[in-house]
């Protein structure tokens, strides 16, 4: 993929007109044109870890991001370089550290709005969603990629992405269409009796359209795509395959092993259980290559 990504990034800027060719050094573009680099695009703080991660695939290192403890253990890629500054909680920042670092602007979510006036003391504040109601979060974060693509001038780079990914996702599909796919559960555990299963309205949910999958889980789901339920509720699709979305709390991960209910389920006793390494299920486009990533590493596999 990558080499991929490089072959559409030449592509996409020499469409752009962004080579040397389209341009002399006394001739550079506007800001916020195709091509033009924003000098505010070195020194951007992130709240949000869909934001942040969506920066570093259209090529932005941000000045600082929030919660970077947690950053490693629930979204794990892409690596977050050293330079990157930690803002500590993502709803209770280090304003002090964030008024030292000077940033020249300050991306949010809806989620973080409460902040809002005490962020705007300290710089500009842009708010961008990947959730919102009613919408598809998939093509929310491909209008979020380009909306960050014109705050920084890296419309190639966003571009290339976007490409990437439509091309994984169809020669995916075209992979997994060689053989039957079972329904797919995708879970997250509170604890060893209480799950988030993804619901139609989930970033997940919405790959798994793309590819050609199904989601098992047809309930009620709430803003952010999951619906709370009881562990005993996912037996009631007993041909599904389970996704355990990882991290999981390690006293439930224990108790599991002990649990009649839990080898009771249909899709335990039939040996059909993933457990997919952290990613971020209310990320960006690089959550989505991620996952679609580990799926067809369970299903291929098979």
């Amino acid at each position: 993929m990558t080499a991929l990504r490089s072959l559409l990034l030449v592509l996409c800027l020499a469409l752009s007109g962004t080579g040397l060719m389209a341009a002399s050094a006394s001739e550079a573009p506007a800001a916020g044109a195709p091509g033009a680099k924003s000098a505010a695009a070195e020194r951007i703080a992130v709240i949000d870890w869909g934001l942040a991660e969506t920066l570093l695939g259209i090529g932005v290192t941000p000045l600082a991001v929030a919660d970077l403890d947690n950053y490693w253990r629930w979204v794990s890629e892409p690596v977050m370089p050293d330079s990157v500054h930690d803002l500590g909680l993502r709803n209770e920042p280090n304003l002090e550290l964030l008024a030292q670092l000077d940033p020249a602007l300050i991306l949010i979510t809806p989620q973080f709005e409460g902040l809002r006036d005490k962020l705007e003391q300290i710089a500009p504040v842009k708010s961008l969603s990947i959730y919102r109601p009613e919408s598809d979060p998939y093509d929310n974060a491909v209008d979020v990629t380009r909306e960050l693509a014109a705050l920084t001038g890296h419309h190639a780079e966003a571009e290339a992405l976007i490409a990437e990914l439509d091309a994984q996702q169809a020669a995916l599909r075209q992979r997994l269409g060689h053989q039957p796919q079972p329904p797919l559960l995708l879970v997250s555990f509170i604890d060893d009796r209480h799950v988030r299963v993804s619901g139609g309205s989930s970033l997940f949910s919405a790959v798994l359209e793309r590819l050609g999958l199904t989601n098992a889980w047809a309930g009620t789901d709430n803003y952010w795509g999951y619906a709370q339920v009881g562990l005993e509720q996912l037996a009631s699709q007993p041909d599904a395959t389970l996704i355990k979305l990882l991290p999981m709390p390690l006293d439930a991960e224990r108790a599991l092993q002990r649990s009649v209910l839990w080898q009771a389920m249909p899709f335990v006793r039939a040996g059909r259980v993933h457990a997919f390494a952290p990613t971020w299920q209310y990320g960006g486009l690089l959550s989505a290559q991620r996952f679609a990533r580990l799926l067809e590493e369970a299903l291929l596999d098979e």
